[in-house]
C-alpha cells in the first residue's frame, strides 16, 4: 500500500504510525487518494475497480461504495476541485479515462457546481438517483494511460492524461457542457505521470508588491509537466498565438524511466520547484529562480546511502514523490515499501526528517 501510506504521509510530518485500511480490493492496490477536504478516501487496484470510502473520526468507514466501468487495472484516481462538485476521475490500463459523478443526498456540492445533477452536464441526462454514475468516458488513447491530473481550479474544469501510446491528451469543459480536446505529442516511446504547475505566475507576489512596471501579478497561466520512457521530463504551456500546448523545456537528468513528476504548490514566490521519481533509484529536485532563468537540478541523497558506493540511490525504484499542501515537505514513496518525508533547510540542501514503512 505504498501509494496509501504517500497520499497520507504527505499530509504531515506526526510521527504516529500509520492505520491500515481493509479496503476489501482483490488485488494490488495502486492509489489513493484523499479529497479536498479530507472527508472522502479514493482508491484503485488491479481488480479493475474504484473504492470510495467516507473519513469518520479520522478513519475510512468500513464498507465503500465500489465503482465499476473499467476493462483493466486501474492505475490512478484524482479528486476535481470541490467547485466543481463532487467529481472523481480514475485511468486505467484498457485505455480509458473515466469521470465519475455522486449523485447522493448527501454531496454538498452536487446541486450548486457546473456538473450538477439539474445541469446535465457533460451531455449527460440529470440524474436523481442516488450514488456514483459515469458522466464521461475518455477513450482516444490506444494504450494504457498512466496518469492523471486535474488542473489548478483557477484555470476551470481541465483534466492532463499520460499514456503509454506516448501523449498527453488535455480535456476541457466548456460552458456548453461539451468536452475540447487536445493531444500532445509527449514522449515517443511512452510517458507515464503528468502534474499542472499552479496557475499562478512566478514571482507575481513580489512583482505586485514591488509595483514593478509590467507587472504580471494575478495573471494565470495554463502549463504542466510530463514525465516519459526517454528519461525525460518535459514542461509544456499552452501558446494562445499557437492555440495548443507548446513544449518549453526539456528536462535531462535520469538514466531510466521518469515514473512520476510534480509540481510543487506556489504563492506567487519567484522560485518553482519540481520533483521527478525514477526507475534510476533517484529523485531529483528542480529548481527554477524565476520564469526566465534555467532550471537546476539536486539529488536527495537517503542516509543509507551516504557511506555506500551509490550516493543519491534510493534501495529500490523509486515511484511517486507528492508534496505537502504547503509545498515545503516532499513525500517520496520506494519500491522497498518505505515512505520517506523530505524538508529543504536553511543552507538549501535536503534532508530526511521522517520515514516510514507502508
Amino acid at each position: 500500500m505504498s501509494a496509501l501510506a504517500a497520499s497520507s504521509a504527505s499530509l504531515s510530518l506526526s510521527a504516529d504510525k500509520p492505520k491500515n485500511i481493509e479496503t476489501q480490493h482483490e488485488d494490488m492496490i495502486h492509489d489513493a487518494q484523499l479529497d479536498f477536504y479530507g472527508k472522502r478516501l479514493a482508491t484503485c487496484s488491479s481488480d479493475r475497480t474504484v473504492k470510495v470510502f467516507d473519513i469518520v473520526n479520522g478513519a475510512p468507514s468500513s464498507t465503500g461504495e465500489t465503482l465499476q466501468g473499467h476493462q483493466g487495472p486501474v492505475w490512478q484516481v484524482a479528486w476535481a476541485h470541490p467547485t466543481f462538485g463532487d467529481i472523481l476521475a480514475s485511468c486505467s490500463y484498457d485505455g480509458k479515462v473515466i469521470i465519475w459523478k455522486d449523485n447522493g443526498a448527501a454531496s454538498s456540492s452536487s446541486s450548486s457546481g457546473p456538473y450538477g445533477s439539474t445541469s446535465g452536464a457533460y451531455g449527460a441526462a440529470p440524474s436523481t438517483a442516488g450514488g456514483w454514475s459515469t458522466i464521461k468516458e475518455h477513450a482516444l488513447h490506444t494504450a494504457s494511460v498512466n496518469s492523471i491530473a486535474w488542473a489548478p481550479h483557477e484555470l476551470g474544469s481541465i483534466l492532463a492524461c499520460a499514456s503509454s501510446d506516448g501523449n498527453v491528451s488535455v480535456l476541457t469543459f466548456n460552458n456548453d457542457g461539451t468536452w475540447a480536446v487536445d493531444i500532445v505529442s509527449a514522449h515517443p516511446i511512452g510517458c507515464n505521470a503528468v502534474s499542472w504547475a499552479p496557475a499562478v505566475m512566478p514571482g507575481s507576489l513580489i512583482s505586485a508588491q514591488t509595483g514593478q512596471p509590467g507587472s504580471e501579478a494575478g495573471k494565470v497561466m495554463k502549463r504542466f509537466a510530463s514525465a516519459g520512457c526517454d528519461n525525460a521530463v518535459k514542461i509544456w504551456e499552452y501558446s494562445d498565438e499557437a492555440n495548443r500546448y507548446v513544449e518549453v523545456d526539456t528536462l535531462q537528468g535520469h538514466t531510466d524511466w521518469v515514473r512520476d513528476v510534480a509540481f510543487a504548490p506556489n504563492i506567487g514566490l519567484p522560485r518553482s520547484y519540481l520533483a521527478t521519481a525514477s526507475q534510476d533509484r533517484t529523485v531529483l529536485i528542480w529548481t527554477q529562480d524565476s520564469p526566465s532563468s534555467a532550471w537546476t537540478k539536486t539529488a536527495l541523497n537517503p542516509t543509507n546511502a551516504a557511506s555506500t558506493a551509490a550516493p543519491n540511490k534510493f534501495p529500490d525504484t523509486v515511484w511517486r514523490v507528492s508534496w505537502s499542501v504547503s509545498g515545503n515537505v516532499l513525500a517520496v514513496s520506494c519500491g522497498d515499501g518505505k515512505v520517506t518525508l523530505w524538508k529543504e533547510n536553511l543552507k538549501g540542501a535536503w534532508e530526511c526528517v521522517s520515514e516510514m514503512d507502508a
